[in-house]
């Protein structure tokens, strides 16, 4: 049997120095694209207005993977709430959150790697995190609303995305802010074709992802603001995934 993607052990090492590796760790070359490195802190500090969260907020960070986005959510708001499909990418979120540190292996060249260490970021309290295994298309109804909702890369990587969203304004509460990052990278691994959000033609009609998500979110969604997230995830150390994700920014009506 074929181990799944995100439960493998070369997906738990790139998630790991993907969220907290150091910029030398990840990137060591003067000419690198290292407007990429951060993605998870960026998705937070770029992409969630701070300032229009209530006090004791609570966060919901969907599609979490390894936990950093969820700590960085725990800077300013009360309680967070860590969802990911992937088992042994929850186990290694709650790992730092619990110990704080988590060693692994990061691979270099063929056989060869090098062992490095994760920690959970500083001044982070981890009494405000909590992480669950769980599916982003079946989220139980006790989960409540929160202030701040985050799907990061998220909605390419579902079989009916578009049942996802049905859920969200149940999720968001009103004047809450959704963030929604993708780079739009729909395979028939993830998502059969006819549940594809965009990047399709229907009756003629090219359908790029965000006007989906218009038609699916605008009557209880306002659309803020858009802007290209550039992320880079390291696969040895002469071979990158450059990336551009578009995150959308939305405000519950």
């Amino acid at each position: 049997m074929v181990e799944p993607v995100y439960e493998s052990g070369k997906a738990i090492s790139e998630y790991l120095l993907f969220h907290y590796g150091k910029p030398k760790e990840i990137l060591p070359y003067p000419g690198g694209p290292h407007e990429a490195l951060d993605f998870a802190v960026r998705c937070v500090t770029e992409c969630v207005d701070h300032s229009a969260v209530p006090p004791g907020c609570r966060a919901l960070d969907l599609g979490c993977a390894v936990g950093r986005s969820s700590f960085e959510l725990a800077r300013f708001c009360q309680e967070v709430i860590g969802i990911d499909y992937s088992h042994r990418f929850v186990e290694a979120a709650e790992r730092l959150r619990a110990d704080g540190v988590m060693a692994f292996d990061r691979r270099d060249e063929g056989e060869l790697s090098t062992r490095l260490k994760a920690e959970r970021p500083p001044g982070v309290s981890p009494d405000r995190v909590r992480f669950f295994q769980g599916d982003a298309q079946a989220l139980p109804e006790e989960l409540g609303s929160f202030d701040v909702v985050l799907a990061a890369n998220l909605i390419d990587r579902l079989t009916e995305p578009a049942r996802f969203l049905a859920r969200l304004p149940s999720l968001v509460r009103t004047d809450g802010q959704l963030v929604i990052t993708s780079p739009y990278t729909w395979l028939e691994e993830f998502t059969p074709v006819e549940h594809w959000l965009g990047g399709r033609v229907v009756d003629g009609v090219p359908i790029k992802t965000l006007e989906a998500l218009k038609r699916h979110l605008t009557g209880d969604f306002e659309l803020m603001a858009t802007r290209d997230l550039p992320f880079l995830i390291r696969e040895h150390a002469r071979k990158f995934q450059w990336s551009v994700a578009q995150a959308s920014v939305w405000r519950r009506r």
